[in-house]
């Protein structure tokens, strides 16, 4: 299961992280939001270990999706030494998600 990250814990968790961080910016309500989340929580158990993979519930988190521009959700963002490396916004295949992190790594 992808890890859930707020606005108090985004910075330890992906900003001054050692790994690639995939960042799934989500809500409850948003429809390709639950046909994201299954993907990344697959991507999660895959690159345990390697990456650290979580979410980010935009209606209770708001300050780190502005911060990046996050208008549309999903939206997921692979972070590098606290930058942003990959950005894909809407439904996408699970490769799309694994090829951003492989390139990360």
């Amino acid at each position: 299961m992808a890890l859930e990250i707020t606005d108090a814990t985004f910075d330890e968790v992906v900003l001054k992280s050692d790994k690639p961080v995939v960042v799934d910016f989500w809500a409850a309500w948003c429809g390709p939001c639950r046909m994201v989340g299954p993907i990344i929580d697959e991507v999660s158990s895959e690159y345990e270990g390697k990456a650290v993979v979580g979410k980010v519930d935009v209606d209770s988190n708001q300050e780190y999706a502005a911060k990046y521009g996050v208008r549309n959700i999903p939206t997921v963002l692979v972070f590098k030494d606290g930058e942003i490396v990959s950005r894909q916004v809407g439904v996408s295949p699970k490769k799309v998600y694994t090829d951003a992190i492989d390139a990360a790594l």
